[in-house]
């Protein structure tokens, strides 16, 4: 843990992520007295917080994909191997260590915003629902850990891990909001790593828009708390060509579901694939092997 925590490219990311983090914290009170306007108070800004999608995959990277792959490549893998302690304990530790690091990194952020956003934004609501937040950012992260982990250890090659995780996570970045928005919002979208189906929920606050896959499972769980009986309701986009005119734009319902539905599916399915993930990492570092 100490090993992974002192490597650059981590606490480059950690940085990075407080300096992202100040930004939306700090820019909206600069732009007020540059503009003259009056801040907005938002009572829910800290509860609809997360580390979002490339943040969480940033920090799955930096956290594992040293993990068990450089071990093979340094040949540090043998003396560690050798020793008198199962490969399991071997690969649970580094498992542990790894939850370690995104907990106590992950709690330090949202310490700052509760702090940042209750200064800059006034107080704020449901606060005793952010470890809720916390818990779906570590999750989701952890999807992307094991995959790393899985291809780091069928591969032994640190680079070919973290370019198949940044190529499969590039890919449904961008695939699934383009499939989901003119193809239409198909529930088959939901079992896939990444944002979902996009949907929308009407509470007494207005109308929210959130995705229904496995980046948004804090989201998902903290507007189960607060609205148990909402709806989200999917609709698709449908463009029709008028030759010369613009064309038509609109928009149909293409199916409804609760928000119970959809939060338990999304963390049914982001525990899938960390246990089936996790499952392949261990079996390919019980088999590997070792060269004296």
């Amino acid at each position: 843990m100490l090993w992974n925590i002192r490597k650059k490219k981590f606490i480059g990311i950690f940085i990075l992520g407080f300096v992202l983090a100040s930004v939306a914290l700090f820019l909206p009170p600069i732009l007020s007295s540059v503009t003259g306007q009056a801040l907005t108070s938002n009572p829910d800004y800290v509860i609809a917080y997360s580390i979002g999608p490339f943040g969480v995959f940033l920090f799955a990277l930096a956290t594992a994909m040293n993990s068990i792959s450089s071990e093979f490549e340094s040949g540090t893998i043998v003396p560690l191997l050798t020793k008198p302690i199962s490969r399991t304990m071997v690969f649970l530790g580094k498992l542990f260590a790894a939850f370690i690091i995104i907990l106590v990194t992950y709690t330090m952020f949202f310490v700052y915003v509760v702090i940042g956003g209750t200064a800059v934004f006034g107080p704020q609501n449901n606060l005793q629902l952010v470890p809720l937040a916390l818990l779906g950012n570590v999750i989701t992260t952890f999807i992307w850990i094991a995959i790393i982990l899985a291809v780091g250890s069928l591969s032994k090659n640190t680079l070919i891990s973290a370019l198949t995780a940044f190529g499969l996570f590039l890919a449904l970045l961008i695939a699934i909001p383009i499939v989901s928005t003119f193809a239409g919002p198909s529930v088959a979208l939901n079992y896939i790593p990444g944002s979902g189906a996009g949907g929308t929920m009407s509470t007494a606050n207005g109308t929210v828009t959130i995705g229904a896959g496995t980046d948004n499972i804090g989201t998902n769980l903290i507007n189960y708390i607060l609205y148990p009986s909402a709806n989200m309701n999917f609709t698709k986009t449908n463009i029709e060509l008028r030759g010369t005119e613009p064309p038509l734009i609109t928009q149909t319902l293409a199916y409804t579901e609760p928000i119970s539905v959809v939060t338990l599916r999304g963390l049914s399915v982001a525990l899938a694939y960390i246990f089936v993930f996790l499952l392949i990492a261990w079996y390919a570092l019980k088999r590997a092997q070792i060269l004296e």
